[in-house]
């Protein structure tokens, strides 16, 4: 358990990592301020979301996609932040598509697909 709190904190401080250093240029404390008050998407929510529909498309041919999703959503749901955050169903899809994707693996149905 204490692994996985120093997982979630190294996973919530990498949330707020200014990778180009240009994130606050130019911007007043006022600004700053009515910035920091607004409420924000969790990336690890958009990622999780994408990594679902991945395990969902190729989850019945390729069943360690949906795992891999499915433990990626679980995990970093833990760092959502219901006061500056304000939309936890990217998680909760990304959890959906990568269940049925493994469900689908699993009892061996296929879906086509336009491609």
């Amino acid at each position: 358990m204490n692994t996985f709190k120093k997982v979630i904190d190294f996973l919530n401080r990498m949330k707020d990592i200014d990778i180009w250093g240009d994130k606050w240029e130019g911007i007043s404390d006022k600004e700053r301020e009515q910035i920091d008050s607004a409420t924000t998407q969790n990336p690890y929510g958009l990622i999780g979301l994408m990594l679902g529909a991945s395990a969902f498309i190729f989850g019945p041919t390729y069943g360690f996609i949906p795992v891999i999703a499915l433990l990626f959503c679980i995990v970093t749901f833990f760092t959502f932040d219901k006061e500056k955050e304000d939309n936890p169903w990217p998680f909760y899809l990304g959890i959906v598509f990568s269940l049925i994707g493994l469900s689908m693996f699993m009892t061996g149905q296929e879906h086509v697909l336009i491609f």
